[in-house]
C-alpha cells in the first residue's frame, strides 16, 4: 500500500494541475466595448483597462468575407454588437493566440444570434469545446434558420465555409 502512495499523489498532482488549468482558461471573462468587427465571427474588444482581445466566436463559422453572405454576416454581427459592451466566456486559446469564446450582450448569446439568423454554421470540428446544452441550442437553430431559408440558407446551396477554405488553397 506505501508503494502506492507517491504514484497516487503524483496521480493527483497532475489531475488539480490539469483541473487548474482547464478551470482558469474556462473561468476568464473578458468584458469591455466591441471596437472592431473582423468578419461574422471575430470582433475586437477593449477592456476597461484599455487592453485589446481577438476574439474568434466559439463553436460557429460564418462565410468568409469574399464568400456568399460574408459581408451581410459581417454586417449582421457589427449591427448586434459593435460599440457596445459585452462579455466574452472564454474557452480556449487558439493557434493564433486568439481568445474563443462565447460572446454575450447582456444575456443575449451573440455566437447563438448569428446561428439563428442564419449568417452562421455551427462549426462542427469544435462544437465540442462548448457546453452541451449549448451544442444543442447551436444545432437546433442552425436547422430552424435552415427550414425557414433565413440568412445564408436563401441560397438553394450554401457552401461551408471550411469547404470553400479548402477549395481557395488548392
Amino acid at each position: 500500500m506505501t508503494s502506492l502512495m507517491p504514484r497516487i499523489i503524483a496521480q493527483i498532482g497532475l489531475f488539480l494541475s490539469i483541473a487548474t488549468f482547464t478551470l482558469g482558461v474556462w473561468a476568464k471573462d473578458i468584458t469591455g466595448i466591441v471596437v472592431s468587427v473582423a468578419d461574422g465571427d471575430t470582433v475586437t474588444v477593449l477592456s476597461p483597462e484599455r487592453k485589446q482581445f481577438k476574439i474568434r466566436m466559439a463553436a460557429i463559422d460564418s462565410p468568409e468575407k469574399a464568400q456568399a453572405f460574408g459581408q451581410r454576416s459581417k454586417q449582421h454581427l457589427s449591427d448586434l454588437v459593435y460599440k457596445k459592451e459585452v462579455r466574452v466566456q472564454v474557452v480556449d486559446i487558439d493557434r493564433y493566440k486568439r481568445h474563443v469564446g462565447v460572446v454575450f450582450l447582456g444575456d443575449k448569446n451573440i455566437n447563438l444570434a448569428q446561428v439563428e439568423e442564419g449568417y452562421a454554421w455551427v462549426y462542427r470540428q469544435f462544437v465540442k469545446n462548448v457546453p452541451k446544452p449549448m451544442a444543442n441550442a447551436l444545432f437546433e437553430a442552425e436547422e430552424t434558420a435552415k427550414a425557414s431559408k433565413k440568412g445564408l440558407w436563401s441560397d438553394k446551396n450554401p457552401t461551408a465555409p471550411w469547404d470553400w477554405r479548402r477549395e481557395q488553397r488548392k
